[in-house]
C-alpha cells in the first residue's frame, strides 16, 4: 500500500489559531481578522465560510499537508505506512528553518519525533524570508547593502534599502502578494476558484476547465484568442468586471490576461462526465522565454522560484506545463534545470489537444518579461547591492542539482576564462592573455567554452571558480552561481554597461569590467545584420598589461572578502 502523510486533515480554524499562539510566541496575539489571513497576507473580503472554503482548495496554504480519507473512504488503514512529513523536504541546509517557520505543522511534528533531522532547526522558528506578515527587520534572510542615496531615487541609505528590497529581494514576494484577490469565488467545498495578483502576472486556481477539443494552433507560440468563452473557467462566482480591469499588461510574456480573459463562470461542476482527463497533481503553467540563451531561459527558473515562494511549496511532485499555442517543439540547452522544479518531464500544452481537461490544482507561474519584472531590463536603485532573494536562488539550484563547492588550494585562486567560439565577440589574443595568467603562480587557470560541455559539468567549473572571465554574452549568466566570494569580470561589455553589471548585483558577486577605452581594439566597426556598426557583431584584442592589472585587482577583491576560505594568505600576492 502506498505511504500516507502522518497528517490526515486540515486544520480547523481554531486549530489553527491556537498553532499560531504557541508556535510564534513572538507575534501579539491577533484579532480575527488579522487570523483571517494567512502568514503571507492574503485577506478575503467575503464571509468567513467563503473564506474557509478557499483555504481548504487552495493547495498552497500548507502544501505539505495531505488532503487524507474522505469520511466515507473504505480503504483498509491499520497497515498504512506513515510517512514523516519531513521526508520530501529537499532544501539547502540555511533555508530549512525559513521553510519551517512558514510550514508549522511540519515543525510541530518534528518536534514530537526524535529521528527529525531538523531538530537544531527549531531553535530558529522565528527566521523568515521577509515577506510574511510577522517578519521581524532583524530575523529576514538577508538585507541589501547600499553605499549611497545620492541618485534621485532615495534620500537616505534606509530609503534605498527598503526600495532595492522592494525591487529585486523577497519584499518583491510581499508586493505580489499584497496584491492577491479573489476573481472567482467557491460557494462551497469542490467548487473551482481562481486568485491573481494585479495584472494577472501571477494566478492560481483550483477545478480549473479547459476544453482543447478544438485547438486553434498556429505558428504563433502565444495566440491571444487561443481559448473562447466557454473554453477556461470554473463552477464558481465569477467577478468578470474585476478580472477584465486587468488588463493592462496584456501581452505573451508580461501577463497571464490573454489566457484568462476568457474565463467563464461555468454552470455544471467539473466531476468525470464533464472531463475526459482529470489532472490532480499540482501544475504549474509557464510561458518560456528563449532556451537556447542562459541569460534568457533563467529568467523563467528565477521566476518560476519566486513562484514557489508565493505558493509556499518547493514540492517537486508537480506537473510543469509549457504554454505554448504552436505545434513546434521547444529547444532547451539548460533542461537539467528542470531536475530542480520537479520529478517529471516537462509537459507541451499540445498534448492535451481533443480533450475537456480539468486541473485541480493551478498555479500560473510569473513571466520572465514582466514590466519591473526580474531579471529582464529591471530598473534598480543605484549604489545598492546583494539580494537575499538571488543568492537563495543560487543555493537552492546547486543543492538540488548536487553541484558542490570544491574549494581552492591553500595558496591557490581559481581563474576561469570562458572563450566564445561564434563569429563574433572573440578574443583574438587570446592565447597571449593565458600565456601572462600563468605566470602568476597563484593563479590556478583553466579556459573553457561551455558549447560542448554538459550544463551540469559547466555549472561546476562555474560554481569552483573565484575568478570568472568573459566578453559580454549570454554565458555570464553563469556569474549567478559563483561562490559569494568570486568576482566576475567582463572582459568588455561592448558599450551595453547595465546587462551584467546589474545581474552580479543582484547576485551579489563583485563585478568588474574594463576601464580604459584606449587599451583594447576592435577587429573593425562590427556588422549587424540591420542596424550597421554594432560593438557586439565585431572582435576584439586587449592590452596584456592592462588585463593583468585588472586582473590582479581581482584577485585581491577575492581574498578580502569576508567568506574567502584562507583569509590568512591575503599576503600571497
Amino acid at each position: 500500500m502506498a505511504p500516507r502523510s502522518a497528517v490526515e486533515r486540515w486544520p480547523s480554524l481554531s486549530e489553527w489559531e491556537s498553532e499560531t499562539e504557541q508556535e510564534h510566541e513572538w507575534i501579539e496575539k491577533e484579532d480575527l481578522n488579522a487570523v483571517m489571513k494567512n502568514e503571507f497576507g492574503y485577506s478575503n473580503r467575503s464571509a468567513i465560510c467563503s473564506l474557509m472554503t478557499l483555504l481548504l482548495l487552495q493547495f498552497a496554504i500548507q502544501p505539505a499537508v495531505a488532503f487524507g480519507l474522505e469520511e466515507n473512504d473504505q480503504t483498509n488503514t491499520d497497515d498504512v505506512q506513515v510517512v514523516p512529513l519531513y521526508n520530501n523536504v529537499t532544501l539547502p541546509d540555511e533555508h530549512i528553518p525559513y521553510f519551517l517557520h512558514n510550514n508549522m505543522h511540519i515543525a510541530n511534528h518534528c518536534k514530537k519525533d526524535p529521528l527529525c533531522p531538523f531538530m537544531k532547526h527549531l531553535r530558529k522558528l522565528q527566521s523568515c524570508w521577509g515577506y510574511e506578515n510577522n517578519c521581524k527587520p532583524e530575523h529576514r534572510f538577508s538585507y541589501p547593502v547600499c553605499s549611497d542615496a545620492t541618485s534621485g531615487w532615495a534620500n537616505t541609505i534606509e530609503s534605498a534599502q527598503d526600495i532595492f528590497w522592494k525591487q529585486a529581494d523577497f519584499g518583491y514576494v510581499k508586493e505580489m502578494l499584497r496584491e492577491m484577490q479573489t476573481l472567482c469565488e467557491p460557494a462551497k467545498l469542490g467548487d473551482s476558484s481562481l486568485m491573481c495578483s494585479k495584472y494577472t502576472r501571477y494566478c492560481r486556481a483550483t477545478n480549473l476547465y479547459i476544453d482543447l477539443r478544438n485547438p486553434r494552433r498556429s505558428t504563433d507560440r502565444y495566440k491571444e484568442d487561443f481559448l473562447q468563452e466557454g473554453e477556461i473557467g470554473g463552477h464558481c462566482k465569477l467577478d468578470r468586471k474585476a478580472l477584465l480591469a486587468e488588463g493592462e499588461h496584456k501581452s505573451p510574456l508580461q501577463s497571464w490576461f490573454a489566457e484568462l480573459q476568457s474565463y467563464s463562470q461555468l454552470n455544471f461542476e467539473l466531476k468525470d462526465k464533464n472531463c475526459d482527463l482529470i489532472i490532480e497533481k499540482p501544475s504549474y503553467f509557464m510561458k518560456l522565454d528563449a532556451g537556447v540563451n542562459m541569460y534568457h531561459h533563467f529568467c523563467d527558473f528565477v521566476n518560476l522560484y519566486i513562484s514557489q515562494h508565493i505558493n509556499n511549496s518547493f514540492d517537486t511532485d508537480v506537473n510543469i506545463i509549457m504554454w505554448d499555442t504552436s505545434s513546434y517543439g521547444y529547444g532547451d540547452l539548460f533542461s537539467d534545470t528542470w531536475k530542480v522544479f520537479t520529478d517529471h518531464n516537462i509537459i507541451h500544452l499540445k498534448t492535451f489537444d481533443f480533450k475537456k481537461v480539468c486541473f485541480k490544482e493551478v498555479v500560473f507561474s510569473l513571466l520572465p518579461r514582466m514590466r519591473y519584472g526580474l531579471f529582464y531590463n529591471t530598473p534598480l536603485v543605484p549604489g545598492c547591492f546583494s539580494t537575499g532573494m538571488f543568492r537563495a536562488f543560487s543555493q537552492h539550484v546547486l543543492f538540488r542539482l548536487n553541484i558542490t563547492q570544491e574549494r581552492p588550494q591553500i595558496g591557490k585562486i581559481r581563474v576561469t576564462l570562458l572563450v566564445r567560439s561564434t563569429q563574433y565577440r572573440r578574443i583574438l589574443n587570446q592565447d597571449e592573455l593565458v600565456k601572462a595568467l600563468k605566470t602568476v603562480t597563484v593563479f590556478d587557470v583553466r579556459v573553457v567554452d561551455y558549447k560542448d560541455i554538459r550544463f551540469l559539468e559547466q555549472l561546476k567549473i562555474t560554481h569552483n571558480s573565484d575568478i570568472f572571465i568573459s566578453i559580454h554574452g549570454a554565458g555570464l549568466t553563469h556569474l549567478l552561481f559563483l561562490p559569494d566570494w568570486a568576482v566576475v569580470f567582463e572582459l568588455y561589455n561592448c558599450e551595453d554597461e547595465r546587462c551584467y553589471f546589474d545581474l552580479a548585483r543582484l547576485r551579489g558577486v563583485n563585478y568588474m569590467t574594463w576601464e580604459k577605452s584606449d587599451k583594447v581594439i576592435s577587429q573593425d566597426k562590427g556588422h549587424h545584420p540591420t542596424l550597421g556598426d554594432h560593438p557586439k557583431f565585431t572582435n576584439y584584442s586587449f592590452d596584456v598589461t592592462e588585463f593583468m592589472r585588472l586582473v590582479m585587482s581581482a584577485a585581491q577583491k577575492v581574498i578580502q572578502h569576508p567568506k574567502w576560505p584562507f583569509t590568512q594568505y591575503h599576503d600571497e600576492l
